[in-house]
């Protein structure tokens, strides 16, 4: 029997129950416009091949829609809000403000440029950025790039956002609202500006109200990498590279205070370096009782569970080890840490690289993760978990995961 759908399209109060409705986006033409001098800028390991690519995600989203959720992609949600006037004012005119790439003079035929595209264009452009060399045909643009000798071959004039794949950054749903990151990184802030003006404008979300958690203009940064919904009353936040304690500390405050039945919030501070980025790189969830772990990290993480006080005081409690916190946030008489690479310490480090434990469950004890980790799936095999392995060549270049690529909209209740 063909399952429903469900009617609503925000609910999530879980990491494992049943995936139902899943938020992409598809590699595209921005991935084109990495060159050698801008990787580490735009936060790339190396040139990706775009083609390989998208032929390696659109196998994963066909998973995903063969094992029963419906699948929708960003830019189209992008490109349906553009075709609103107002809309597209607006959101051109919060892109330009914040453009690092250009000044007042820039700012104005920039401006004019992307309002005169359809929205279809325009949310290419957005997404892909806008070189110089596109404005060619504009004649205010041309009196400027005379007077500096042409434009530069590969210069912009609003960069491309590379990053957008990996959707589980600049947004992450919470029970029925939404929590809209503050990017870390300048290069990743137009990410949760799309995301924001999507949230508060699609039909998609009208019935959501536009009731937010966090916003992207908040001054210290969350990055959704780092929130991990457990279950309908804990919410575990690591303190990493990208999201910091005071803003792990405010998005807790407005948790509780948002009566969504929220009790607990489990602080996990890991070691802020490239390497373990966010929390969701160390460590998922893929089952009721059972987690997987990069071991390197269990004797540099340090855990604290946050609850609500009198008067929106936080109550802070320390716990030793994250095995003991997990166990007492979750009511559990015993949880499971699977030690990626078998517990190898040389698997297990080359592994994590290639994001081992950075696992999509779609249902209880049945998740994707990438084929090419094969002792960390081996180990998972052995636990009872069922490994949906995906091809992922070029998909690792941005340093994600199946986890990274995702932002659910909506799963069952476990």
């Amino acid at each position: 029997m063909e399952e429903k759908m469900p009617d609503k399209n925000l609910k999530i109060e879980s990491e494992i129950g049943k995936l139902r409705k899943v938020l992409i986006h598809r590699p595209g033409k921005e991935l084109e416009r990495i060159v050698p001098d801008s990787l580490k800028e735009l936060l790339f390991e190396d040139i990706p091949w775009l083609k390989r690519m998208q032929e390696e995600h659109d196998d994963f989203a066909k998973i995903l829609t063969q094992r029963g959720a419906e699948v929708l992609y960003v830019e189209e949600l992008l490109k349906d809000i553009l075709k609103t006037t107002a809309v597209r004012e607006n959101l051109v005119h919060e892109v330009i403000d914040q453009n690092p790439s250009s000044g007042n003079y820039i700012d104005g035929f920039l401006n004019e440029y992307l309002l005169s595209l359809d929205s279809d264009a325009l949310g290419d452009a957005l997404i892909a950025g806008v070189l110089q060399k596109e404005l060619g045909h504009m004649e205010r643009h041309l009196v400027l790039t005379d007077y500096m000798k042409g434009p530069e071959p590969y210069a912009f004039y609003l960069n491309p956002v590379p990053n957008l794949y990996f959707m589980r950054d600049p947004a992450v749903a919470i029970h029925d609202g939404m929590c809209i990151s503050a990017m870390a990184t300048r290069t990743r802030k137009r990410e949760s500006q799309y995301m924001a003006a999507i949230y508060e404008h699609h039909p998609l979300f009208a019935t959501c109200e536009n009731k937010t958690f966090y916003q992207d203009t908040n001054f210290f940064s969350v990055e959704g990498g780092d929130v991990l919904i457990l279950s309908p009353t804990v919410v575990a936040l690591g303190c990493s590279e990208r999201t910091q304690v005071q803003g792990v500390e405010e998005l807790a405050k407005n948790l509780f205070k948002a009566d969504l039945g929220i009790e607990k919030v489990l602080a996990v501070k890991i070691p802020s370096n490239r390497a373990f980025m966010h929390l969701d790189t160390v460590f998922t969830m893929v089952d009721y009782d059972k987690f997987i772990v990069y071991p390197g990290i269990l004797d540099q993480v340090e855990t604290i569970i946050m609850t609500s006080g009198k008067e929106g005081q936080i109550h802070y409690q320390r716990i030793d080890t994250l095995q003991g916190a997990l166990k007492s946030v979750l009511g559990l008489p015993a949880i499971n840490l699977i030690q990626s690479g078998g517990g190898n310490p040389v698997a297990a480090a080359r592994e994590q690289w290639n994001d081992s434990t950075n696992t999509l469950a779609i249902a209880p004890g049945v998740i994707v993760a990438y084929a090419r980790n094969e002792r960390s799936n081996e180990v998972l095999t052995q636990n009872g978990i069922e490994v949906i392995g995906i091809e992922a060549s070029e998909l690792v270049r941005g340093r994600g995961g199946p986890r990274c690529m995702t932002m659910p909209l909506y799963r069952d209740q476990f």
